[in-house]
């Protein structure tokens, strides 16, 4: 093993060990030291008996010399904690509600618990949410329409939000919508709406078919496999095409895309993924589809795929960094250590081999994944800052060069230790030569002895090479290098933290290469050309170092390329079409604006003092404190029986809900209010409903925990399925008369229920809107003597007919009517109603009626 250069004698940076020390290490660990011998003890565990001290010392030796492993490695493995090592998955979303579609996908509410499963275990998750049918499509079983992909994204981003992942992350996720699919237009703008979606960064699949329209200002039409409702046919000329699929809607190609990139332009989103290359440049594209990535984009996976990633330091094969200040004149020149390079990279790859085996898999349909392809993504950190010690521009000529020169040692190196591996532990048990190494995917374009070694031996490793983003592994084990394939953003900036005893501190956080060129007695005053950062250059030389690059990087790079303010849009737009015919396979932009403001915006003292206390206060109230788990011992609950009719009869369900009393403050002063944390509805362990409601029940209890339970549910009633409405609950129309009220989903109908229980509790308001912490701490004191009657320890599962005035526990003289099942055949199938909420509105002599309820609309 080629020694690499040493680091350099002066001690690290504060900001950086409080990092290291907070998210990283465990129990009594002090040092990266501490934290390299135990990942490297916990990853070699796998080994055999034999080989793992020698593989341990390898191991430990690697990372003390560059090697990394992403996050989760780093802060999970040989932890003994129940964590995933692995950072993301791609899971699939099928189009119905529970069990799996006809193309065999996990329903919505089976996808978002294995989603809920897999943050908690601490990976983040991108989806393809296309397969979901569009806003306007028929559901056959009721007549109704559905809500489209973009409602349930809002149900996944309500989960994420309350889901906080092992390790005390939230999890990140990436939604992603076909550039063909109905609902792109709503989907493109959806996070113009402040606040929705937070916790996903959003991406449109574009294909080599789409932007060819582009190019040529083609119609494109919007499409899906699903039947347009009725209304909507008769509202427009749509027709089936012979594919089988419907036709939305047509529009110019130019003009979509003009509207997705002056969404990028102003809001930074959607991203564009390449969708087209990522499955022609695939290893496997003869057995999988690539339909999303990771929430970063440098991960393009099949369902259930996995990003176990590890990047290189590259700054750790600099050798001689800055070499005139060393002495010799402007002629010295500081080198790279090539081999060292070569040589780390093959102990890394049997490194993240190791971790495929030593992790925990949130899913066992990820584990299979896992087992069946072992995806590995061997990467770099600190190209910038490499680049700035060799004294070379990052964008020149030169700068690319040196960046795929390393894309090409990595690449040849991992592929070679690969295919040792699988002469010592066996190919991956997909492997197939000849498919593997058919023309056009990325395999086929290595070097020839390398294809002739693959041949004989097969390849551990179906990918090896992924670039993503590094930034707080690189922060805390190598410096503050810059990030990954990134330039450095600035040399130098400030970060105030709020310590544990609620003061302010502020730390100066330095680039490495600054760093280093300060020791050696640089002047960081008048900084030599070759310190260019990412704003100091144009958006067409960020693309250059990506196209450079790319072509040695079977997956992708996770890359932001940085635009100033008054960068003009058609130059922006043209950015994405030269990506595109460059052979990139995705892009992300920022312009810094009046939206979304600058990275790194310094603010005056006093300006961000007062933006924390308002945050502050914001965390402080009760309704807004986070509570992580449910606490021990016994919460006052409220158990109640609902009886709702479907099309296939009545259901029973019991309802529980517990509370908690919850202290904070509101305009500085300390109120405690009463809050639901928990939500739980017993069910048959062999009801084919077991995986829906115990989803949205967990969905809700994390919702509740985290402090948005009221929209959480208000998204829950905008569920509909394809099993026709269900009929719970009363509202009264204007005469006075009460009439029965209807629901699109079983999901909507217990969402009405509990809302009223809330309601009745005091929580909610009548409309189910919260009411605020103030009032509710008002309202506390009389409260608690009227529901003692009606709460129970513990939970008991029992129902309690008198809990409080207006309750519907619906049993014994509450009952539904026993002639209600025939309710379905009452009410004439159409539009639905305003009233009651029954798809039963018809035309009747010449006015809007409800054959449910009797209610009389618009006549003309």
């Amino acid at each position: 093993m080629a020694e690499n250069t040493p680091p350099l004698p002066f001690p690290p940076q504060q900001f950086s060990l409080d990092v290291m020390l907070e998210k990283y290490a465990k129990g009594d660990e002090q040092s990266a030291d501490d934290i390299y011998r135990r990942v490297a003890r916990g990853v070699a565990q796998v080994e055999p008996p034999e080989l793992r001290a020698e593989v341990e010392a390898r191991f430990v030796d690697n990372l003390r010399n560059g090697a990394l492993g992403a996050g989760r490695i780093m802060s999970a493995a040989g932890a003994g904690i129940e964590a995933t090592l692995i950072n993301c998955f791609v899971q699939p979303v099928g189009d119905s509600i529970q069990g799996v579609d006809d193309e065999g996908r996990p329903g919505i509410y089976v996808a978002l618990l294995q989603a809920a499963e897999t943050m908690r275990r601490g990976g983040g998750v991108g989806y393809n949410f296309s397969a979901i049918r569009p806003h306007g499509a028929f559901v056959k079983s009721t007549g109704s329409s559905a809500s489209g992909p973009c409602s349930y994204i809002d149900v996944f981003d309500a989960s994420c939000r309350t889901v906080e992942s092992a390790g005390s992350r939230r999890g990140a996720q990436m939604a992603v919508l076909d550039c063909d699919h109905p609902d792109l237009p709503e989907f493109i703008e959806a996070k113009h709406l402040k606040g929705r979606w937070n916790n996903f960064n959003v991406s449109v699949a574009v294909t080599d078919e789409f932007m060819r329209a582009v190019e040529n200002d083609a119609t494109w039409q919007l499409v899906h496999r699903a039947e347009p409702s009725p209304a909507l046919r008769a509202s427009a000329d749509l027709h089936r095409r012979d594919d089988g699929l419907w036709v939305y809607a047509e529009t110019r190609a130019r003009a979509l895309w003009d509207t997705i990139m002056r969404s990028t332009y102003d809001m930074a989103e959607p991203g564009v993924v390449f969708i087209s290359r990522m499955n022609e440049d695939n290893n496997l594209r003869a057995l999988e589809a690539i339909r999303a990535t990771n929430p970063c984009g440098e991960q393009p996976l099949p369902a259930y795929g996995c990003c176990n990633l590890g990047p290189l330091d590259l700054t750790r094969f600099v050798i001689e960094p800055f070499a005139p200040l060393r002495g010799g004149g402007a002629n010295k020149h500081a080198d790279f250590d090539w081999q060292a390079l070569a040589e780390r990279t093959r102990t890394q790859v049997r490194f993240l081999d190791d971790v495929l085996d030593a992790t925990l898999w949130p899913l066992p349909e990820q584990q299979a994944e896992a087992a069946a392809k072992r995806r590995i993504g061997v990467g770099f950190t600190g190209l910038g800052d490499t680049l700035v010690m060799l004294g070379i521009r990052y964008n020149s000529e030169q700068g690319c060069a040196f960046g795929a020169r390393v894309g090409r040692t990595m690449r040849d190196a991992a592929y070679r230790a690969s295919v040792e591996l699988a002469r010592e532990r066996g190919a991956f048990p997909l492997f197939d030569a000849n498919r593997y190494l058919e023309e056009g995917t990325f395999a086929s374009r290595l070097p020839d002895d390398l294809k002739a070694e693959i041949r004989a031996h097969g390849i551990r490793n179906s990918h090896l090479i992924s670039i993503a983003p590094t930034g707080t592994v690189s922060l805390a084990f190598a410096d503050n290098v810059s990030n990954g394939i990134e330039p450095a953003f600035s040399w130098t900036y400030q970060r105030t933290r709020r310590m544990a005893d609620g003061s302010r501190e502020t730390f100066n956080v330095e680039d490495h290469a600054w760093r280093v060129y300060r020791n050696l007695g640089g002047d960081v005053n008048a900084l030599p050309a070759y310190f260019v950062s990412a704003l100091e250059m144009s958006a067409q030389e960020h693309i250059a170092m990506m196209a450079a690059v790319q072509p040695f990087v079977d997956t992708s790079i996770s890359k932001t390329v940085n635009v100033p303010a008054d960068y003009p849009f058609e130059d922006f737009e043209n950015l994405y079409l030269d990506a595109w015919r460059r052979g990139l396979k995705g892009l992300a932009t920022y312009r810094p604006n009046e939206t979304l403001g600058a990275v790194l915006q310094t603010l005056p003292p006093e300006t961000a003092a007062t933006a924390d206390d308002a945050l502050s206060d914001t965390l402080l109230d009760p309704l807004r404190v986070a509570i992580d788990h449910r606490p021990k011992g016994e919460l006052p609950a409220v158990i109640e029986k609902i009886e709702y009719i479907t099309q296939t009869g009545k259901v029973s369900l019991y309802v529980a809900v517990s509370f908690l009393e919850v202290t904070g403050q509101v305009g500085g002063e300390a109120v405690t209010i009463e809050r639901p944390i928990e939500f739980f509805i017993p069910v048959g362990q062999r009801d084919e409903s077991q995986q829906w409601i115990t989803a949205t029940m967990r969905s809700l209890s994390l919702a509740a925990r985290g402090g948005f339970v009221a929209r959480n549910l208000q998204d829950l009633r905008k569920v509909s399925w394809d099993r026709g409405q269900v009929r719970y609950g009363e509202t009264q129309r204007l005469d006075g008369r009460r009439i029965p009220l209807w629901h699109d989903s079983e999901v909507a109908a217990i969402a009405y229920a509990i809302q009223q229980i809330l309601h009745r509790r005091g929580f909610l308001d009548a409309e189910g809107r919260q009411v605020p912490s103030r009032l509710l701490a008002q309202r506390r004191g009389g409260a608690l003597a009227t529901h003692s009657s009606g709460e129970t320890q513990g939970g008991a599962a029992q129902a309690h007919p008198a809990q409080h005035p207006g309750d519907q526990v619906l049993n014994g003289e509450n009952a539904l009517p026993a002639d209600a099942q025939h309710a379905f055949a009452h009410a004439m199938l159409g539009r639905k109603c305003g009233s009651c909420g029954a798809n039963a509105v018809i035309r009747k002599d010449g006015c809007d009626f409800c054959t449910s309820c009797g209610e009389i609309g618009s006549c003309g």
